[in-house]
């Protein structure tokens, strides 16, 4: 029996679509938003220090954070690969099942790896809740599934992919069991 205490009960609405499943999608595509990723970065505020003794920790520590926050941003590229191993590595920590494989496949498939793709066809993007992202998730769903910890951004790739993730598991098992539209 799977544990984790991020999937949440299941919603009645279908939260996920395929864009251009072969053999399933039978409208075309009309339109995808073409929008730079945004990433957030730190906030770091620094205050005045009362000593000169306190300059140099203070510094320290500031060229540590540095180096730290350098270090993360080299062991996740912002590319595909990298934005599915940082989703992977939160998923991991949360319990959330999912194969770097079956989480490409999906990606592919509906979004043919784009974050910023759109939906903006279907019976969701028909009643004004088109689906985005790499997966191809509604709004209402990623508020659902939104695992703490990732950008509050439907189009964040990393928080798109775990979101989507936590809501396959809940409602499939695993992203691993989805083969087509979800």
């Amino acid at each position: 029996m799977r544990t984790t205490t991020l999937i949440p009960r299941r919603i009645a609405t279908t939260g996920i679509t395929v864009l251009g499943a072969a053999g399933i999608a039978t409208a075309a595509l009309t339109g995808t938003a073409h929008a730079a990723p945004q990433t957030a970065k730190p906030a770091h505020q620094t205050a005045a220090k009362p000593a000169k003794a306190d300059d140099k920790a203070d510094k320290k520590a500031e060229k540590a954070e540095k180096k730290d926050a350098g270090k993360k941003a080299e062991d996740y590229p912002d590319n595909l690969d990298g934005w599915i191993r940082e989703a992977m590595s939160i998923m991991k920590k949360h319990g959330i099942p999912g194969s770097y494989d079956g989480i490409k496949r999906n990606i592919i498939r509906e979004s043919g790896g784009d974050p910023n793709a759109v939906n903006d066809w279907d019976i969701n993007a028909q009643k004004g809740i088109p689906s985005k992202g790499l997966l191809q998730v509604i709004q209402p769903t990623f508020d659902q599934y939104h695992v703490k910890g990732t950008a509050d951004k439907l189009t964040d790739p990393v928080a798109n992919i775990v979101a989507a993730c936590n809501y396959a598991a809940d409602r499939y098992g695993t992203m691993d069991n989805v083969d087509s539209a979800y």
